[in-house]
């Protein structure tokens, strides 16, 4: 079989799926798109919605791909946080910011987690041992973000904001995708209390909320490798 680069298969699925969530649910719309791609439910799942290939062999991957994460905000996001505050105006600079901000993170954290312990290196090139992984960020809602203003703003909070992480699996040589799975989580506070949210309050909760996420692709890989001997 010749090779099939999976990378041009991406951004028009991941289009679809973002477009999809504007008219149903982000979950929603991951679990409407799985009838074409013949993938299974995942009973039991930990995250909001799994699906798999029941015939992949997930047992053969001991390395991984990490494509740039894509990043989108909640519908009218700007136009809430401009109701909500006459002084720390969100501009296009900031939103570009935090949107590359929060992908550098999401990356950082899941190679952090993926390479722990003998894990699995992240490489850039595919073989027949390597899955590919492409991630989205959608729905972004920070409920104070700092733009760094010249006048100085305290924003309180219970809630620092939210996210629907949508994780697509491919095997890197066929490009056939494998696996795919969506999840919304909100970051509170640990204490219930209401906190000031800044930069780096923010980026902490970020970071925790990612892990999460990261903890649970190492764990379900994991169990696979374990037992692929």
């Amino acid at each position: 079989m010749p090779y099939v680069s999976p990378y041009r298969f991406l951004k028009a699925k991941l289009t679809t799926i973002v477009l999809a969530s504007l008219v149903f649910s982000p979950l929603q719309a991951a679990e409407s798109s799985d009838m074409f791609d013949n993938l299974v439910p995942v009973e039991n799942a930990k995250v909001g919605a799994a699906f798999i290939d029941p015939e992949a062999d997930f047992g053969t991957y001991r390395q991984v791909i990490l494509l740039d994460t894509f990043v989108a905000f909640k519908a009218n996001w700007e136009r809430d946080q401009r109701r909500q505050s006459r002084t720390a105006r969100v501009s296009a600079a900031d939103m570009d910011r935090i949107k590359s901000d929060v992908a550098t993170l999401f990356n950082e954290v899941m190679v952090e987690t993926l390479e722990a312990n003998d894990g699995f290196p992240v490489v850039d090139a595919p073989d027949y041992d390597v899955l590919l992984l492409r991630a989205a960020i959608i729905d972004l809602d920070i409920t104070a973000p700092d733009t760094m203003s010249a006048g100085r703003t305290t924003s309180f909070t219970a809630t620092t904001g939210a996210a629907t992480m949508y994780l697509e699996l491919y095997d890197s040589v066929s490009g056939q995708i494998i696996g795919r799975a969506a999840d919304r989580s909100v970051i509170r506070d640990s204490t219930g209390r209401v906190s000031w949210s800044n930069r780096v309050t923010n980026t902490q909760d970020a970071r925790r909320m990612f892990r999460r996420w990261a903890d649970l692709l190492r764990s379900f890989l994991d169990s696979h490798y374990s037992g692929a001997e």
